[in-house]
């Protein structure tokens, strides 16, 4: 285990999804993995449930093809987030690139519509 919540949990639900289980509990977790969880859940990635009493997160993959942190977490203006689509994300129309903006955690598409830029910390697909 590291430092950055956010990486262990993705990393946790990868490897789950690799040797093919469906559910999972994470024991760490932080706010932003939180609302991350929260937009996979929105986008029909994720199901997800948390246990305030143990501190743990348990979640169910629905379907997933890859979900990771990005290291280290670069600065996107609203320009340049096309850049770092097109680095991580296999199309445009495919999959959501999560920035960390002063309004919040938001998708790509949000960032660009409200003209806000901020650090890339994940995407998924």
């Amino acid at each position: 285990m590291s430092q950055d919540i956010v990486s262990d949990g993705l990393n946790q639900i990868m490897n789950a999804e690799r040797i093919g289980k469906r559910e999972l509990t994470i024991k760490r977790y932080s706010k932003v993995l939180i609302n991350l969880l929260k937009m996979m859940n929105e986008k029909g990635h994720v199901e997800y449930e948390v246990n305030e009493e143990e501190k743990t997160v348990k979640v169910k993959i629905i379907k997933l093809n890859e979900c990771r942190a990005i290291k280290p977490r670069y600065y996107a203006g609203v320009d340049s987030i096309d850049k770092y689509l097109r680095r991580f994300l296999p199309s445009r129309n495919f999959g959501s690139l999560v920035i960390s903006t002063n309004k919040g955690l938001m998708s790509h598409k949000e960032a660009i519509t409200d003209k806000i830029g901020g650090s890339v910390i994940a995407y998924f697909y």
